[in-house]
């Protein structure tokens, strides 16, 4: 490993506009110390001795994205799998093309999937693997340095899946526990674990119960698909006797350790269910309108004090895993569901930061930049053409951040006061390795799905 990619002892990012997102969520013109992997220092010239100094002059400095909901195994199959609804989509697409994943093709997903990441300023995922060689994704996770809750996909039931993403229901339980076992906790506590069920059609309510039982024993959260399609919703009910968000609360499966993507089609009774129980949503505002699923009610499930927060999902109902795309997607959206001003700047950059933060219940650690949080930080030019003027409001410079800024304009990652990128360089990988490696693997990959 070489120096740039190992933890630095203190770095002082000087000049910088800190977008706090503290309790005030004060904007200021200030210097951010970091020592041995967390806030040190904030403060306006701060005279210290640093191993290492980065110039953020005409840079917004922040924290790190937190993405709710991400499949690093699906990184491959970007653009393979356009023009579907989403079940069709999952049935002619994306099953067929998990079911034929070897080790080999899930790590080179999963270590493209990380680059993207990085590069566009996500510190943070909560990451649904597939149903065999998860293990390969936490690897590719530990190496390229990203903070993750991830877990392996879970799929006991559903004749519309393929052979090769069918298991039983003792070794899905037996798979999970055993990689919980070796993963959570890992890389310094960078890493945890979270049971992920893939959704109330492809799992039986024997195992749904058993992951409930699990994770409340072991305090882990659990990961889960809920209300994403109209059809999905309907044949949740027809099948399982209550709509998705309903019927996970039957089996156990709501409550602060619980994350629900999506959420797009919901009763009032089932808003209230979220509310009621603490369970958190991820939204995923570019995957919801690919798919045609439809906006999600976020600007209600805030009122009603839902913890929300936002994930571009897979590579293939996105097509890109940009935070930066996905929290101006959300703002706007919910002005055309719900109003101008429902959802605001400053709401969607909550969602990404802090608010992702309490959804996967680390806001004590992250999400925003105060002395003694773990230091997962950004930084982002804002000097852009795109992104000019600057001015003297400091809600301009949120709003230029939502509505202006794109993932190319950051310029620096750090997790854990570790360098991942600097000045668009990624320093735990190899960038065009990477790309090289997923293209191999990919010919491979359609090959064997033929």
């Amino acid at each position: 490993m070489s120096s740039a990619t190992k933890t630095t002892g203190s770095l002082l990012i000087r000049g910088g506009t800190l977008v706090t997102m503290d309790p005030a969520r004060c904007v200021l013109h200030a210097d951010l110390l970091i020592q041995d992997g967390r806030i040190a220092a904030i403060g306006t010239g701060l005279d210290v001795r640093a191993d290492d100094v980065f110039d953020a002059s005409g840079m917004a400095v922040l924290p790190g994205l937190v993405q709710t909901h991400v499949h690093l195994c699906q990184t491959l199959f970007r653009g393979m799998a356009d023009g579907l609804e989403l079940l069709e989509w999952l049935r002619q697409r994306i099953w067929p093309f998990e079911a034929a994943h070897d080790p080999e093709s899930v790590a080179a997903s999963a270590r493209l999937g990380c680059a993207e990441l990085i590069l566009g300023g996500t510190t943070t995922i909560v990451d649904m693997g597939t149903v065999h060689h998860t293990g390969e994704i936490f690897r590719a996770i530990e190496a390229s340095g990203l903070r993750a809750l991830a877990g392996k996909c879970m799929m006991d039931t559903g004749d519309e899946a393929p052979a090769g993403l069918r298991e039983t229901t003792d070794a899905s339980l037996r798979e999970s526990i055993d990689l919980l076992d070796e993963w959570h906790g890992a890389a310094g506590g960078r890493i945890r674990y979270a049971f992920a069920p893939r959704f109330a059609l492809s799992c039986s309510e024997t195992l749904l119960a058993e992951v409930a039982r699990e994770a409340e024993s072991r305090g882990v959260h659990v990961h889960t698909h809920a209300s994403e399609s109209v059809g999905e919703c309907e044949l949740v009910a027809a099948r399982r006797g209550a709509p998705p968000v309903e019927y996970f609360n039957r089996v156990g499966l709501t409550g602060p350790r619980t994350i629900l993507a999506h959420c797009v089609h919901l009763s009032d009774h089932e808003m209230g269910l979220l509310a009621d129980t603490g369970t958190a949503v991820a939204h995923c505002p570019s995957s919801n309108l690919k798919l045609a699923s439809g906006i999600a009610p976020i600007a209600e499930l805030r009122r009603r004090g839902v913890a929300v927060g936002i994930g571009a999902d897979g590579a293939p109902c996105n097509n890109e895993l940009n935070g930066f795309l996905e929290l101006r997607l959300a703002a706007q959206l919910q002005s055309v569901g719900a109003g101008p001003g429902a959802l605001t700047a400053m709401d969607a950059l909550e969602m990404v930061t802090i608010g992702g933060a309490h959804a996967i219940g680390m806001a004590d650690e992250i999400g925003s930049l105060e002395i003694g949080k773990r230091a997962d930080v950004i930084a982002v030019d804002l000097d852009t053409l795109h992104s000019s003027p600057d001015g003297a409001d400091p809600e301009n410079v949120v709003s230029r951040l939502v509505y202006s800024a794109r993932a190319s304009d950051v310029r620096l990652t750090v997790v854990d006061g570790r360098v991942l990128l600097r000045d668009k360089k990624l320093l735990t990988l190899d960038e065009d390795g990477v790309r090289q490696e997923a293209s191999r693997a990919l010919a491979v990959l359609e090959r064997r799905v033929g």
